[in-house]
């Protein structure tokens, strides 16, 4: 499998690799590709869920979190700089397949830091009871894209306020907040988020495919679609 490099070092908007994702599956003629990111604090929401229903938008607005409409489904999640965003592109057109050679690509990694996890009917990442790492899949002709946050370490009280799950959410999974579903790696390992990095590409991936600054360009102009404001809701 290829790294996908880009010829920056600069963080970016998360809409930025939404569209990087969808690029390297329209236009990368390598089979496997994988690459990971890194946002300022940011709330990606699912393809069919109604945003007023699941982020905290007068918080975010409050505290410059920006949120971002996704492609696929699933839930709302919060990321920043201190955990990070991994994707999956392949030609495996069977989504379930894709969903599971990348769990089983998380939980390799996992197991070389010695900690136990488990995967889940739901495509969630577990480490005893607690999820670690989320994920998220929709299909392209002749792609699938599987992304997810693994969470190493994050703003707790960003992401317990950002997002809103309703109380019957809360209620369906027997839980009374966020917090206990969740865990976070750096409490399971002693290795910093940046060795974790270099554990993850140096397990999976062979090489590297380098973006060009003319593909960069064009990732820029698909990028507006997730900026659109018929897309997503901005948030100022």
């Amino acid at each position: 499998m290829k790294y996908i490099a880009l010829p920056f070092k600069e963080t970016r908007r998360l809409s930025f690799y939404l569209a990087m994702e969808e690029f390297v599956a329209r236009h990368v003629d390598v089979p496997d590709c994988f690459f990971m990111w890194q946002v300022e604090p940011s709330v990606i929401f699912g393809r069919n869920q109604v945003v007023e229903n699941e982020v905290n938008l007068d918080y975010c607005r409050e505290h410059g979190i920006k949120v971002y409409r996704r492609k696929s489904g699933g839930g709302c999640v919060y990321a920043d700089m201190d955990n990070v965003m991994l994707s999956f592109v392949t030609t495996e057109e069977n989504v379930n397949f894709a969903f599971n050679r990348f769990i089983n690509m998380v939980l390799l990694v996992l197991r070389k830091l010695g900690v136990e996890a488990t995967g889940t009917s739901h495509n969630d990442v577990m480490i005893g009871d607690r999820k670690v790492c989320g994920t998220a899949c929709y299909h392209l002709s002749g792609r699938s894209i599987v992304h997810s946050t693994l969470l190493y370490d994050t703003n707790m009280p960003h992401m317990l306020q950002a997002i809103t799950p309703g109380p019957e959410k809360l209620e369906k999974k027997g839980i009374q907040s966020v917090r206990q579903r969740i865990t976070l790696l750096k409490d399971h390992t002693s290795s910093s988020l940046d060795e974790v990095k270099t554990l993850i590409r140096d397990t999976l991936c062979t090489g590297e495919y380098a973006l060009t600054t003319d593909e960069v360009a064009e990732i820029e102009k698909l990028e507006q679609q997730y900026l659109h404001e018929d897309f997503i809701k901005q948030i100022q």
